[in-house]
This record gives structure tokens, sequence and C-alpha cells, in this order.
């Protein structure tokens, strides 16, 4: 009969590390969350090789004694509690005081740390859990800890980590998460020797916003400042029209913590329901300040994850600051059933207890209501002679759904499978439904189709084989399309400027952060390239865009064009109708859209008699 034993220290250690620290973002999202809470207004972190052979994160905040420095490493001793009831008010970001044992039971791990009283700091050195010295050194007050080798007392572990390119932008993604919410400190990160961004201390969250992603982004954005019955709602959200492909730019914070939130996210994307299309998500920099009594902040290890005492309450608060702001800005947003009489209604605002510093949005000025926003901005009208050389006919001619959707010349796309389109016999057009939908009678029965899904299969297998044979047709612009990204951005389309250039996308640097788009795709029109660049790189963040491998990242690439290149008219004629039905069944794949939806179904003979009971 096997015995029970008590673990030691180390094998517990890296246990608890397991739940702690994931990945490498997580070593670097413990670390800061430790300057920050030291009091640090300089927080300096560097990197290679996404965090696995190098990481370091350096602080000027009060730094730590030789007794303290030993008495971090052992397993739950922090500086943030000392009572249960303490987690009813916490005002910092750590609490638990198991990370940095938890880093030293894995990795090689260094720690320099000097109090600003004190004439020579410490050093001390830990690997894979081991203590190798502790020593006297020469220090900058403040804390600096080196991490080096993650993971290699735990291979098994290391096996599980991705790619060097994700890794970088979940560390690059974590730090930019904490330098929006702590505006008064300044960041610096360091990849591989190269500084991605550099924001020194700002006065308000516009300011750390352009920083970070860009003063054509922060001009997008709306602000916000709302209270009501102990909640407070502050921040940016973008205006109406302004989207996304991806949720990256929906960032939310609760009590200046970065949060992962169901609740603040579909209130969120509910309050923009009638301001942008769908599959579109909104921007948005949201601090939602609240009693620490009334979130539970220790319900996942990584901390990302809260619950709220009343979720209800918070999304209806939510969603009403939302919808105001939005109509005050002019958009045509719908009230939901959460909406009363009382939406209006403002209250004195409440400091939350257990808040150590004022929220970003208020950090420079006291609470006030939101000003009137100027009226939205019109519609960019389309550029004339914006192109060097037309590539298309009038868009009356674009929109047709005949053999040549976009109108382009035959050379840049030509039907795929033969020069005539592809025939159905014994189809005839009924009409369409709601717009969107045609209805053919078949010999078998009846079938609709969503025109818009058919043409976006007809789309990618077309961009696909396009992609294959190194046949993109490209346009050059007349006038270059100026864009400014953030330097995550930047970072990851300096990495994959001649990918784009391969697949019909040119775009030039023009200084730091700025770019210029001088060529595009012949199905692109030019008001959208900024669109689509930016949707390009959200692919690039989520890791779809390795360059690694060419045949996935090209895949998604032509997903995301053929959504971009469908442009349907609002009637369609008999003819075009069957040419769409006709290229669509000579697809490979043409019962799913690219993104898996289906393209049609068919209504049996059988199954109509059955319905009528004949």
């Amino acid at each position: 009969m096997p015995r029970i034993r008590v673990l030691s220290d180390r094998v517990a250690n890296q246990i608890a590390a397991g739940e702690v620290i994931e990945r490498p973002a997580a070593v670097v999202k413990e670390l800061v969350e430790n300057s920050l809470d030291a009091g640090a207004t300089r927080i300096e972190v560097e990197f290679r090789h996404g965090g696995r052979s190098h990481l370091r994160v350096e602080d000027n905040g009060c730094g730590m004694s030789k007794d303290d420095a030993l008495l971090s490493l052992e397993r739950h001793a922090t500086s943030k509690i000392t009572e249960t009831a303490d987690l009813d008010a916490l005002g910092t970001f750590g609490f638990r005081g198991e990370a940095l044992p938890s880093i030293a039971s894995i990795a090689k791990f260094e720690l320099q740390t000097r109090p600003a009283g004190q004439a020579t700091g410490t050093e001390v050195l830990v690997n894979g859990g081991k203590l190798v010295h502790v020593r006297e050194c020469g220090v900058a007050p403040g804390t600096r800890i080196t991490v080096a080798h993650l993971f290699g007392a735990v291979p098994a572990r290391r096996k599980f980590l991705k790619s060097d390119a994700t890794e970088s932008a979940h560390i690059i993604q974590t730090v930019r998460l904490y330098a929006l919410a702590c505006p008064q400190t300044a960041f610096t990160l360091i990849e591989d020797g190269r500084v991605l961004f550099q924001s020194p201390v700002c006065a308000t969250l516009e300011e750390r916003v352009a920083e970070i992603f860009g003063r054509q982004f922060a001009a997008d954005l709306l602000p916000v400042d709302a209270s009501e019955a102990g909640l407070q709602l502050g921040g940016l959200i973008g205006k109406p029209g302004v989207s996304r492909a991806s949720r990256h730019e929906m960032i939310a914070f609760v009590n200046r913590r970065p949060v992962d939130s169901r609740t603040l996210n579909y209130a969120l994307i509910e309050s923009y329901a009638t301001s942008l299309p769908k599959g579109r998500y909104p921007v948005a920099v949201l601090f939602l300040g609240m009693n620490p009594a009334a979130v539970d902040v220790n319900v996942h290890p990584a901390k990302r994850e809260v619950r709220f005492r009343s979720e209800g309450e918070v999304r209806g608060f939510v969603i009403r600051t939302v919808l105001q702001r939005l109509r005050q800005s002019g958009a045509p947003a719908a009230a939901p059933e959460t909406m009363n009489s009382e939406s209006g209604r403002r209250h004195a605002p409440i400091p939350p207890p257990g808040i150590a510093q004022p929220f970003p949005w208020r950090a420079s000025q006291p609470p006030s209501s939101v000003a009137p926003a100027p009226a939205v901005q019109p519609p960019r009208p389309e550029v004339a002679g914006r192109l060097a050389a037309p590539v298309a006919p009038p868009i009356a001619n674009r929109d047709s759904e005949s053999d040549n959707p976009t109108g382009a010349p035959p050379s840049a796309f030509s039907v795929p499978h033969g020069a005539a389109t592809p025939r159905l016999p014994g189809w005839r057009f009924l009409g369409t439904a709601h717009g969107d939908f045609a209805l053919f009678e078949s010999p078998a029965g009846v079938v609709v189709l969503d025109r818009r899904a058919a043409h976006e299969r007809v789309w990618f297998e077309r961009l696909q084989a396009q992609f294959a044979r190194g046949e993109i047709a490209s346009q050059r612009l007349l006038f270059a399309v100026p864009v400014e990204l953030d330097p995550v951005g930047s970072a990851l389309l300096l990495d994959r400027l001649d990918f784009l250039r391969r697949h019909g996308l040119d775009v030039a640097e023009f200084g730091r952060n700025f770019f210029r788009i001088e060529a595009i795709p012949a199905w692109l029109e030019p008001e959208a390239a900024d669109v689509f660049l930016r949707d390009v790189l959200a692919l690039a963040r989520d890791g779809r865009l390795d360059e690694r491998t060419p045949r996935l990242a090209e895949e998604e690439l032509a997903r995301l064009a053929a959504q971009k290149a469908v442009r349907l008219p609002e009637a369609t004629s008999e003819a075009d109708a069957l040419a769409l039905a006709g290229r669509l069944f000579a697809c490979a794949q043409p019962h799913t859209s690219p993104a898996g939806r289906p393209t049609h179904f068919e209504l049996s003979r059988g199954e109509l008699a059955k319905r009528f009971q004949r």
C-alpha cells in the first residue's frame, strides 16, 4: 500500500507554477504587477526569443531589504494582505505571494534590489528552485529581476509553448494592458534588442492611448465618464462606425485590473448593436470602478477572470452609459430593455474603497459630466482619380452577379472553371427574399441560396487559386493612403511587408509607426485599404498569419479578402442569379462559406408534399 508523504517545497512550488505561470507572458504579468504595487514610476521590460531564453523587468520602485528579498521567495509570503477580510478591500494587483517562488522554481532566477535609503543592494540567484548565492551588489534604487531558461526545470511544460511570434504577441499585449492601466508610469518594451514602444509618463488616458495605438486611433475615440449608485465607468469608446475584425481592441479594467469579462464584453457589443455591421466589434478602453467587496478577483490563478456580485446591475449600467454617449455623438442607437426613465440620471462620483490611485481617465482633472461631442463625421466621399489607372467600370456594373462580379479586367479575375459559367439544367429563378436570399426551382425541389455566402465561397476559391499561381492583380495608387499604427502593429507589419507585397498589398514605411499604402489588390477599394490592412494585422496578432506556414497564411488572407470583395447589389436579374448558382456549384466546397456558414439548403419535392400533407 503506497504511503502518504508531504511533498518537498521545491516540488510544491513547481506544481504551483503550473497554475500561475502558463507561458512567458504570465511571468511578465506577475513581475509588472509587483513593480506597480511597489510604486514604480518607470518600468522597463526586455525579452528575447518570445521570453523563452531571457526576460528582464526593471523598475524604480521602493525596493527590498536583504531579509525581505529572501522572504519574498517563500510561498505565500506577501506584503499585500494579512487577513481574509483584506480580500474585500484590495488596493493592489498582487496578493497571494505565489509568483516569485513559482518563477524561481522553474527557471534561472536573479533578483537585484535596493531600497532608496541603503548604500548597497542585494542579489539573490536561484536556479530551478535551488538557492545558488546571496550577496551584495551595486544597483540603482528599485528592483531588477532577470529570468532565463524558462521551464528549464520542467521541460515537459516547455513543449507546450507556441512559436516565438505567438509568445511575443502575448507579452506585448500584457505590457500594453498595464501601460493603459497606469498612464502615470513610464513603460519601455524591448524585444531582441529592438524598442517596440517607449511611452513617458502621461497626464491622461488619451495621451497613453495615442502613445500605444497611435494618434489616428485616438482621434476615433469618444471620452466616457459616468457614475451611478456606487459604480463608475470611464475611458474611451469608438465613434459609431469605427470597428475591428477581432475583439483585441475591446479592453476592460475593473478597479484598474485588466480583466476578461463576458459581462462587460457583451454589454459593450449590445450597446453597438445598431451602430456596427454584424461580425464587427467595437473599439473601447473602459475602466469600471466599484467597491472591491462587490467583485471577486480570486476566481482564477491568473486573476484575469472576475465575478460580480450583481451581474445585471453592472451590465445595465454599462449599456446605459455607452448608449447615452453614442446618442450624444449622433449615433442611431436603439435603447434595449434595460433602459428606463432614470437612465439619464447622474450621481455624484463615489470613489470605491481600496483604490490607492485615481482612475486613469481622471488623472489630471476632477470628474465632470460628459460634454456633448461634435457630430459624427460623415463618411469620406468617393475619391476621384485615386487610382493611377482605372481598374474597373462604374460601381453599377461592379456589383453585378455575372461571371465577373467585380468588373475587374479578365486577366485579373477570370472564371476559374472555364470561360463559360457552368449551367444548371432545369433550374428556374423565382426571385429574392429579404434581399440576401435567392430562391430557385430545381428538378428535385426548391433551393434557397444565401447570396453573400455564395459570393464569399466563389471569391475564396478564386483567390486561393491566384495565390497558388502567384498571379495576384495589383494596382498602384495615384495618391498613397497614409496609415498610423501602434508600435505593436508596426512591428507585426514590418515583419510581413514582403508577404503582403507578394499578395497585392504594397505598404512602405514612412516614419516611426507611419506607413503608406502604395498599391492594393484589384478587387479592393482605395477607401477600404486602411481597414483591410488593420484587419490583416488583427489576424497576425491572433497568430493566424504565420509565414512559416504559407498555405495556412494564404488561406486566412483569402478568407478575409473574400469578405471584403463582396458587394451585393440590391436587385439581381435571373441571368445573374443563375450565373452565381452555377459558379457556386462549380466550387470544390460549394456547401459552406469560408467561415463555415451554409451557402444554401434544399427542400425536396417529397418534403414539400409532406409539409402540405399531400
